[in-house]
């Protein structure tokens, strides 16, 4: 048998699976399991609050360091997500090692590396493969795997402490769960072992479109404003309640909400335009952003994880597609652009945070004063991006 009638064989939802999984991986334990292993660490005395801020952001300058090398390896889609993967599994089997903090923000950078090649590679694998198969609308039912990974790490991460385990345990425990979700993604990998046909040629785009600034800017706030809660609603949700079967439902509520919209964005792209669906997108995740800070209970915390996990792959999809749609040749370097923008934007959340708590006067307010000002700058950035709509509308 060819390899291409081998390929041709290939089930659509075999491919599709594939990809959820690997992504799951990538994104639900290799760059966000830290959040839900966080308030652990911070029990076992192994972090303070303000070092893990930092920790936190060496990952996230990692996934930037990884998006911008990732179309410089000379490695094929399926070779360099493979790797990626296999790198995850061990960088997350080393977090459970009793090292330094700055260790640990050193394999949480490489890990942010191996989770911006991992998606650029899924992508680039996935999307082809389904094209080929003639199911390219399913492509974006794939990204739903970024919810459904942090779903399952934050649910594997709540189980193991209501049952006692410890950090590095949940550590160990987490990179075999990892193997065992690459398994059939490796297997994938392998039927997929041919180039992938060459892109459309496209012309390069020779200028920027108008309003690039402006939503590139939108972009990273975006990035600053969600990565607060996504980094530390485990956190917050432990000061109101010590019972880690409660307190760890935060996260998995989070994911599943991330995993549903990405189902539900298209829906929603089509009935209204995107800068609409983006600026309302805005404001539901500041209300979701602002509310921990100013009411710290229960039902604060699993409303901010609604909003905010409910909207920011929404936000994600529209800022693409809108940057893409006004693209006049090749949008690769537009989309980096934007996606570069969302990098310095989470990097500055998990910074920000950590300088206020440095400061002694605002030790206590540290984090909810960094919440706010994620707020009001989603807020200020729906204002902009739906009067950008109008202005629009109106020529």
């Amino acid at each position: 048998m060819t390899s291409a009638t081998s390929r041709v064989s290939l089930s659509p939802a075999a491919v599709l699976v594939a990809g959820l999984l690997s992504l799951s991986v990538a994104m639900g334990i290799g760059r966000f399991a830290f959040t839900p292993m966080l308030p652990l660490m911070l029990a076992e005395g192994q972090l303070d609050i303000a070092t893990a801020g930092w920790v936190a952001a060496a990952n996230y300058v990692g996934y930037l360091l990884g998006a911008m090398t990732a179309s410089r390896l000379k490695w094929s889609a399926t070779r360099l997500c493979a790797a990626a993967l296999l790198m995850t599994v061990v960088l997350t089997a080393a977090m459970a090692l009793p090292v330094p903090a700055w260790v640990w923000a050193a394999m949480r950078l490489l890990a942010g590396a191996c989770s911006a090649w991992a998606f650029v590679g899924t992508s680039v694998w996935c999307l082809g493969a389904l094209a080929r198969l003639q199911r390219p609308a399913w492509g974006s039912s794939m990204y739903a795997g970024v919810g459904l990974g942090i779903a399952a790490a934050g649910m594997y991460c709540l189980v193991g402490a209501s049952l006692g385990a410890a950090a590095p345990s949940l550590w160990m425990q987490l990179a075999v769960f990892a193997t065992l979700l690459c398994l059939p993604v490796w297997l994938m990998l392998r039927r997929l072992d041919a180039p992938l046909p060459a892109a459309a040629s496209l012309p390069e785009a020779t200028a920027a479109p108008a309003g690039l600034r402006g939503l590139a800017i939108c972009y990273g706030v975006f990035g600053f404003g969600y990565i607060l809660p996504a980094t530390f609603l485990p956190v917050l949700a432990r000061s109101v309640v010590e019972d880690p079967r409660l307190f760890g439902l935060a996260w998995p509520v989070f994911g599943t909400m991330a995993a549903v919209s990405a189902l539900v964005a298209g829906v929603l792209l089509r009935r209204a335009t995107r800068l609409q669906v983006w600026a309302v997108s805005n404001v539901l995740m500041g209300v979701g952003v602002l509310l921990p800070s100013l009411w710290l209970a229960g039902w604060s915390i699993a409303l901010s994880a609604l909003l905010v996990g409910g909207t920011f792959m929404i936000v994600t999809l529209a800022g693409v597609q809108e940057i893409r749609a006004r693209a006049t040749g090749d949008p690769t370097r537009l989309v980096a652009r934007m996606t570069s923008a969302f990098a310095v934007g989470q990097i500055a959340g998990p910074v920000a945070s950590s300088l206020l708590l440095h400061v002694p006067t605002l030790r206590e307010q540290g984090l909810d004063l960094a919440l706010q000002a994620g707020a009001l700058a989603l807020f200020l950035a729906a204002a902009w991006l739906w009067w950008e709509d109008k202005a629009r509308s109106r020529h």
